[in-house]
């Protein structure tokens, strides 16, 4: 596939600059559901990129986070998420991006580009050809221990009771050397392709989240999977990113939580005190 990077991230940034303006002058706000929001950022950005996606190749389909569909059956769909990170976004925290990628019909991912307007920068990556980042080369990181990485994943807006990653939230970050929630799948995965996270994983995201960066990640070096080590295909209900150097450790943890082994308590007030004096 050639010729498409140039197009698709000039669209994205087209779209960056859209969320900006609606940004700095904090657009107004709604819910789709008991607490997922959308703005009007949402709807501008993701009509921007519709309507130059399909004039410049309308035998596509598509497929928009807000709505946006186009299915036919063809050979080749695009997935958009035109504001990743709508909650930070919302509340005025500089945390977001816009997300493009191209998807043949047999699942094989063709295209991603991500752009953080916020930091001016542009992740791209094409099948084969590998990822960049503001036009240079990136690769995943070097690190080979859990216990020395750093490591991204985030929470869904709703029934988060119901959700089991707060314990592997809790049981990673014993046993890691930190772990992040900004909030953005889309740009976790970046992080991940571009070696600032070792790692990530998320339980219950949606193509339009995860397919742009999960080819930046396979295109910097890295390795992505369901959490038992399964192919990630974009109806996988869970995905795990990493620099593959640790993927193996951070599966074999993943086990010994879904078992219920091994897990470490949470210490009463009284007993942390004690171990700050």
């Amino acid at each position: 596939m050639t010729g498409y990077l140039p197009e698709v991230e000039a669209i994205a940034r087209e779209a960056g600059a859209l969320l900006m303006r609606h940004f700095t002058r904090r657009t107004s706000f709604e819910y789709k559901g008991e607490v997922d929001l959308v703005t009007e950022a949402d709807r501008g950005s993701e009509k921007l990129i519709a309507e130059r996606l399909r004039e410049r190749w309308p035998e596509h389909d598509l497929v928009g986070e807000e709505g946006a569909r186009s299915e036919t059956g063809a050979e080749y769909r695009w997935y958009v998420d035109p504001l990743d990170g709508t909650t930070n976004f919302a509340h005025g925290y500089p945390v977001f991006c816009v997300s493009i990628a191209l998807v043949h019909k047999d699942g094989q991912l063709e295209v991603g580009v991500l752009y953080d307007p916020t930091r001016d920068e542009m992740f791209s990556a094409e099948c084969g050809q590998g990822a960049t980042l503001n036009g240079k080369p990136i690769r995943v990181s070097t690190m080979k221990r859990l216990a020395e990485s750093l490591l991204g994943t985030g929470f869904p807006s709703q029934k988060r009771h119901a959700n089991p990653n707060i314990h592997f939230y809790q049981q990673i970050t014993l046993r890691s050397h930190g772990v992040r929630r900004a909030g953005s799948a889309a740009l976790d995965l970046a992080n991940v392709a571009c070696g600032r996270y070792d790692g990530f994983w998320e339980f219950n995201l949606n193509p339009w989240d995860t397919a742009a960066g999960v080819l930046l990640v396979q295109e910097a070096g890295g390795r992505v999977t369901r959490f038992d080590g399964s192919p990630f295909r974009l109806d996988s209900r869970e995905v795990l990113a990493s620099n593959g150097l640790v993927h193996q450790e951070v599966m074999a943890n993943f086990q010994e939580i879904f078992a219920g082994r091994g897990l470490e308590e949470l210490p009463s007030v009284e007993d942390y005190a004690r171990t700050r004096k």
